[in-house]
């Protein structure tokens, strides 16, 4: 099918449409070889791949639409910002440009080069016009979960405008109190800036939803616990990123048109990769599209991923929304407690985290763990000490990485997978 004409509405939306153009040839190619290039994929993966090469363009078009019909564009970095609360205003939310590697020189003329690359990414999508999410949306939520995300948020509202929430570090009951209190604020924001009021009706619908669709996500882990295998850890990644860009209810019924056909897989005894491949948990940084780099590298080498614990994956969806509250308090109150309960790195102390990395290699059937972070991301750099401590008093075999979005260190990455995976074979 080929692609239709975007470049009226790129224009529009103030994009570099020329070097806009640059930049999906080469997650195009970039996509045929870490993807279309796999044997035996699924055959309702071909849904998942129609919205990646539709991405810019008519999703673009369906925000442009419904911003038209009074609708309003929310966008986000971090799962902290509660898509129940956008929806139940009948807001869109959308994830934004942040995981290639892209207009760094302009980046780091407003940015420290120490700056994590996610950071950097989302700034210079803005400051070279490549990421019409950004252009699409009413409103940037960003959110205080790490200190260079928060001062980053200061600055980009000086490019975009954006309404920043504060997460609490710690669980106290003062902690509980702030964040409960930031839920009504951004609640506030959202009635504001739509013009529509929160009602109990619309928070208990946007509850719905959003449940819906982690209930989607829940059945896909579940049948990866299979043995062998029937979807690659490239497509469950791909899966987990879409959730941030495509229609929630869509989403959730492609879900669970793919989870029909790997039904069907796992009672036939077909999986992507043999049954004695070496079964691998990844875990730390969240892995913002087009960020696919680790997933091929371990993939290529013969393992493969059986989870993710990561906000791009099952720590973002593993809890759902209480749907018990009758008032607009009482959903707020269960929308606040069920995020608090996402075990993210910015949390100290933060023992949920390491039980659940634990528990995931059990469930999971994982041999080893390869733990993701982004160069200069301190919480996650920093408690990588503390994953290798739990998971050592388990026997559980760890491969720390850092690195970016860049490919330079992408034959030292596979240098150092290479030898975890001969260790895990022995």
């Amino acid at each position: 099918m080929k692609m239709a004409d975007y470049t009226p509405m790129w224009h529009s939306l103030g994009l570099d449409v020329e070097a806009h153009d640059g930049l999906l040839r080469v997650l195009g190619d970039a996509y045929k070889d870490i993807y279309l290039s796999q044997e035996n994929r699924p055959e309702r993966m071909d849904y998942f791949d129609f919205v990646i090469s539709e991405i810019h363009g008519l999703r673009i078009q369906e925000l442009m639409e419904a911003r038209r019909d009074g609708r309003r564009v929310f966008g986000s970095f971090c799962l902290y910002v509660p898509e129940e609360l956008i929806l139940a205003a009948d807001g869109i939310s959308v994830g934004l440009c942040a995981g290639a590697d892209v207009g760094t020189e302009a980046a780091e003329k407003v940015l420290p080069r120490n700056t994590c690359a996610l950071i950097k990414s989302f700034f210079g999508f803005k400051l070279s016009a490549l990421c019409p999410y950004i252009e699409a949306c009413d409103l940037v939520v960003g959110e205080t979960t790490c200190d260079g995300k928060t001062k980053a948020y200061e600055l980009f509202n000086d490019y975009k405008s954006t309404f920043v929430i504060e997460v609490p570090h710690m669980r106290t009951s003062a902690g509980r109190q702030l964040w409960r209190s930031e839920i009504e604020r951004l609640a506030a924001k959202i009635e504001h800036v739509s013009g529509r009021e929160i009602t109990a009706d619309g928070l208990r619908k946007g509850v719905w939803i959003v449940n819906e669709k982690r209930r989607a996500l829940h059945r896909l882990n579940a049948l990866r616990r299979s043995n062998p295998v029937p979807i690659s850890g490239r497509d469950a990644l791909l899966i987990n990123q879409i959730q941030f860009y495509d229609d929630p209810v869509r989403f959730a019924s492609k879900v669970n048109a793919l989870c029909d056909e790997l039904d069907e897989r796992v009672q036939s005894g077909v999986g992507v990769a043999p049954a004695d491949a070496l079964r691998v948990l990844v875990s730390g940084c969240p892995m913002a599209a087009p960020n696919w780099k680790l997933p091929f590298i371990i993939e290529k080498n013969g393992a493969v991923i059986v989870g993710e614990e990561s906000c791009v994956g099952e720590r973002g969806t593993r809890h759902l929304v209480d749907d018990d509250g009758a008032t607009v308090a009482e959903i707020l109150d269960r929308v606040a407690e069920r995020y608090l309960r996402t075990d993210c790195a910015v949390f100290t102390p933060n023992p949920e985290r390491l039980d659940h990395i634990a528990e995931m290699v059990r469930s999971y059937g994982a041999v080893g763990v390869v733990h993701y972070a982004l160069q200069f991301c301190a919480p996650y750099t920093i408690e990588a000490a503390s994953v290798e401590r739990a998971l050592g008093h388990e026997r559980i075999p760890l491969l720390k990485l850092e690195t970016d979005y860049s490919a330079q260190d992408v034959p030292q990455l596979e240098t150092r997978v290479q030898a975890f995976l001969e260790i895990l074979k022995r």
